[in-house]
Formats: C-alpha cells, sequence, structure tokens
C-alpha cells in the first residue's frame, strides 16, 4: 500500500463514510479526533517494533527496553503503578533448548531419517540438560482427543506408556461431512496444546503433531519459526517431568510415508474419523536426542491502574500482550530481527491509547480501569497465565477483560470480528455500540483456527472472567471487502510471525483507531454501570464464573 500520509487517509475514509450516514453522531466516526488516536498508535508501534527492541523476546535485553517504555508511558499519562507500588508484575520462567538434533530416525516399515525443520520439530518441556526417545514404538491415534461429551476417545484401550503418538490437528468436525463436535468451529480439543496435555496425561513417551495447512490455519513455516530454537515455560515444582519427554510436529509428506508403512493411504483425517476408529501401530520406531540449555529466570508483566472514583473495588481489564520472538537464525531474506508490528505492537499501542483516552476525558470511571501488558504469549500464552493463577484483583470483582492483539493495517473497516462469537454478552454490547454507525459484528470468519484460545483472552475465560477478543473486519469502507479479505491473506501468509511484520511509514493506522476506540467505548459503558456481564448459555466457562461470583 501507497499511503502517503494519514491526512490523505482520514479524507478517502471519511468521503466514504459521510456517503452512506447523515447523523452528525455518525459523522463523528472519522474525525481529527480519530486521526489523532491513529497518529498516536502509530508512533507507538514505531517505538516497539523497531530493530533496537530486537522483537521483545522475554530474557533479553530487548524485554528490558520494551516494559522500560510501556511502564513511562503509564506513568506519563499519571496512571498509578498496578501491582503494590510496582508497575511490574513478575512472571517466573525457565528458558528450554536449542532442543532437538538434526535429524530423527525412523526404523521399520517406513524407515527413513526425517530432516529437522523440513521433515519434523521437536522440543521438550522437561527441564533436563540432555534426553532421548529410543527406538519408541510409533502409533496412530487419530486426532488423539478424550471427549466424554462427544462420545470419543481415540486412546480407548490402547497403552501408550513408552510410546510416540502420531495424532492430527484440529479436531474431528473440520471440513466433515457429517456433524461431529462443533463442526468447523474449533473445540479446545483441537488445538495443539491439548494434543501435548492429553498425550501426557495419557502416558505417552512422546506426542507429533501431523501439520496440515487448512485445519492448522497456518503453514509449515510458521511451525518452523514458532516451534524451534528456546522456548519458555512457566516454572513448575516436578520440573515439567509430568509431560511428555518429546513433543513436535511431523510435516504432512512425511506423516503420510509413516501412515503407509501400516497400510493406510486414504485420507488420514476421513480414516481417523470412522466411527470404529482404533488407534494404528505403525510398524516403526522412532529415535531423537534433544539437548537442551537451560535458563531460568523473571520476565514481567506491565501493569498501571486508573482508580474507580465511586466503585473502585471492581475492575476493567484491557490487555495486550507486549512480546514477539526475538532474533532468530538463518535470516530470511536478508532478516533476522521478528519485529512484531501487527502482532502485537499494535496491541500495546491500542491500549496505550486508549489509557490516554481515559485519562484525558472529563468524567472519570466509577469503576477501576486496569491496563495490562503481558509476557510470553508468543510461547503459550505464559504471562496471561501466570496473572489468571496469580492475580492482582480479584477475578470476582474483575467485570470483564478486553484483548487486543494484532489490528489490521489496511484502514477503516465497516465492520468487526469478535473472536469466538456467541460465548458472553460482551457481544451485545459491541453490537449496541456500532448500530448507531450501520457496521456489522461478525463472529470468526475462519472458525476451524480455534482463534478463541489462541490469545490472552482465554486465560480470563478460563477463570470465569468474561473476556472480549475483538479485531476490525474486512469490509473496507474506502476500498471494499474483496481488498480488505485479499489484505488479510496476506499478512497471514507473508508477514504472520515472520521477520517481515515490519513497521512502516506507509502503515494505515485508521482501522486500529477505529477498533481502539470501540474497545474505549465498550469500557466507559462498562464502568459506568453496577452490574456485570456474563456468559451465554452453553458456554463452558459459565459455570466456572457462578462459582466464583458466590465467594
Amino acid at each position: 500500500m501507497k499511503i502517503k500520509s494519514i491526512a490523505l487517509i482520514a479524507i478517502t475514509g471519511f468521503a466514504a463514510v459521510l456517503a452512506s450516514c447523515s447523523s452528525d453522531k455518525k459523522k463523528e466516526v472519522v474525525t481529527a479526533t480519530d486521526t489523532a488516536l491513529a497518529a498516536d498508535i502509530k508512533q507507538h508501534i514505531a517505538v516497539l517494533a523497531n530493530d533496537s527492541l530486537l522483537g521483545r523476546k522475554p530474557f533479553t535485553a530487548g524485554e528490558d527496553k520494551t516494559i522500560a517504555y510501556i511502564s513511562s508511558q503509564f506513568k506519563k499519562l499519571g496512571l498509578a503503578p498496578g501491582n503494590n507500588g510496582s508497575y511490574y508484575q513478575d512472571v517466573p520462567m525457565v528458558e528450554i533448548g536449542p532442543a532437538a538434533a538434526p535429524t530423527m530416525q525412523v526404523i521399520g516399515k517406513a524407515a527413513m531419517d526425517m530432516k529437522a525443520t523440513i521433515d519434523f520439530v521437536a522440543a521438550t518441556r522437561q527441564e533436563l540438560p540432555s534426553l532421548e526417545l529410543k527406538n519408541s514404538p510409533l502409533v496412530f491415534a487419530g486426532y488423539g482427543i478424550v471427549a466424554p461429551e462427544y462420545k470419543w476417545n481415540d486412546y480407548a484401550g490402547l497403552d501408550v506408556k513408552g510410546k510416540t503418538v502420531v495424532v492430527l490437528v484440529n479436531d474431528p468436525g473440520f471440513k466433515a461431512p457429517e456433524k461431529l463436535f462443533k463442526g468447523d468451529t474449533m473445540t479446545y480439543y483441537g488445538r495443539w496444546t491439548y494434543k501435548y496435555e492429553e498425550a501426557a496425561r495419557q502416558g505417552a513417551a512422546g506426542v507429533l503433531i501431523v501439520h496440515q495447512t487448512e485445519p492448522a490455519s497456518y503453514g509449515w513455516q510458521v511451525i518452523q519459526n514458532s516451534f524451534t530454537g528456546s522456548k519458555l515455560y512457566l516454572t513448575q515444582a516436578d520440573k515439567h517431568m509430568n509431560r511428555c519427554k518429546v513433543e513436535g510436529w511431523l510435516s504432512e509428506e512425511s506423516a503420510k510415508k509413516l501412515l503407509a508403512g501400516a497400510g493406510i493411504t486414504e485420507d488420514m483425517r476421513a480414516y481417523a474419523r470412522k466411527k470404529d476408529f482404533k488407534a494404528v501401530p505403525l510398524n516403526s520406531s522412532v529415535s531423537v536426542t534433544l539437548k537442551n540449555k537451560l535458563k531460568y529466570s523473571t520476565s514481567h508483566n506491565v501493569i498501571a491502574t486508573l482508580k474507580g472514583s465511586t466503585a473502585p473495588g471492581e475492575y476493567i481489564l484491557y490487555t495486550a500482550h507486549w512480546d514477539h520472538f526475538g532474533v532468530k537464525m538463518p535470516a530470511i531474506k536478508g532478516d533476522s530481527i521478528y519485529n512484531g508490528a501487527v502482532d502485537n505492537a499494535s496491541g500495546v499501542a491500542a491500549i496505550l491509547a486508549v489509557a490516554k483516552k481515559f485519562t484525558q476525558a472529563k468524567d472519570k470511571p466509577t469503576r477501576s480501569i486496569v491496563f495490562l501488558a503481558v509476557t510470553a504469549e508468543e510461547q503459550g500464552l505464559l504471562g496471561s497465565e501466570y496473572y489468571g493463577t496469580h492475580p492482582v484483583y480479584p477475578l470476582n470483582k474483575t467485570v470483564a477483560d478486553l484483548n487486543i492483539d494484532a489490528l489490521s493495517d489496511f484502514g477503516e473497516t465497516s465492520d468487526f470480528a469478535i473472536t469466538g462469537k456467541g460465548q458472553n454478552d460482551l457481544d451485545d454490547y459491541v453490537v449496541a455500540l456500532t448500530k448507531p454507525y450501520g457496521w456489522a459484528v461478525v463472529g470468526d470468519k475462519t472458525p476451524g483456527s480455534g482463534s478463541y484460545y489462541r490469545s490472552d483472552h482465554f486465560n480470563f475465560a478460563k477463570v470465569g472472567v468474561p473476556a472480549l477478543d475483538l479485531h476490525n473486519g474486512a469490509n473496507s469502507i474506502a476500498k471494499g471487502e474483496a481488498y480488505g479479505v485479499e489484505q488479510a491473506k496476506e499478512y497471514n501468509d507473508q508477514r504472520y510471525h515472520q521477520p517481515s511484520d515490519n513497521y512502516s511509514d506507509s502503515m494505515n493506522t485508521l482501522g486500529m483507531a477505529q477498533t481502539t476506540d470501540l474497545m474505549y467505548q465498550l469500557g466507559v459503558k462498562l464502568a459506568g454501570e453496577t452490574t456485570f456481564p456474563g456468559w451465554k448459555p452453553g458456554s463452558e466457562f459459565k459455570a466456572i464464573r457462578e462459582k466464583s461470583m458466590k465467594h
């Protein structure tokens, strides 16, 4: 996109809205206030996605610079330190890596030497300097799911002790000809985190997930970039010895070769969906060695509070993760710094912009507003998980979590997307706020990607707090929906979790400002109420919230 200035974007967007809207209130959508908000966001992204922050990886000098910048901005706005006099919440973690040997040997029917990052990736959570899988029998365990409520058990009658299970990504409902699970909408059973957890519960020595681009919702390059090198985990008393020795992924091509060794040559997803499916020994065994450096250190969530005027003991929480992947070799197209401009300098910029609007407002909120920039989202939602299990403010007094993660940079849209739409009452607030402008509110465009389980709001949902993850949609006001869809695809294919997610002067941040202002208006609405939003009937988080509210 070649766009010379925010002013030009504003004129284009303003003309488009004027053409479709007539009331004074509607005209306010694209005013100087919005361009100022867009400029604030752009300025923050320029700082947070600068090479000098080294890709904002926890445990690095990049973390020190990042959290210093965020806390200084909170202080500059006059926000109080949010954690007992400190702007920081310590998050103890362990770094494990770099892990896998260059090859993984398979002997037996499907004998081959697999190449690291080409055919497989493998790592461990076990806090050991070295370990190995040696001749571990391979078993195809379908989707690797035990879900009594769906009458599904891929591990039925299977003893996996000492064995390595090969399992499929996503769940049986995805693109199934019949209705299974929630159809194309991924359940938590489809997430890779669940597959690892269940394999460990079953006592497997190793677990390898078969990557397929459509059901995973991302290409193999994301596996190469996100699941290799050293990884961070929250520290555990048992040093993660309750987990499988090896957790990893297989390319679809290598998985097909393994399954062919057991006579499975048909579509593997259809095969595993059969009602009479039983886990299949693959007549092969696997060996791989992992060597790790262990580093124990403390990362930090950054937290600030605007005290409520009359109900300071009730809290509206804004969250965004500040981290990205740091510096990784080899360089891609000459770039080795993963700056994460969209993911998620944009979200941090947005909550800083929201904080500014709250501090500049004439009327102070009656409830307290908390701004929380969390660490290690890219390492498995760790900072938000830590806050959810070590809350600074009581969870049953936390009204809602409003999460901002990766706002699109192609301008204003006439629609907004709620991740996991239908989960809680916050959806209805968004619909009410957008209705006067004629904007649409949609659910996940790709419900099979399991987005509700892929950002920090999930860790608040897990502990019962109604959580919203809002994005600008795809229907570009200036250029139409096809353009917006094309831009979203370009980002997902060319920039997501790649060094090319960089800041550019030509970024169109007006859509980011539009979404940010909507989140601000939502916070204002919630902060002025005395009621608490709840979970909708059928949500798996409803019972957790209702139990916590009794205490």
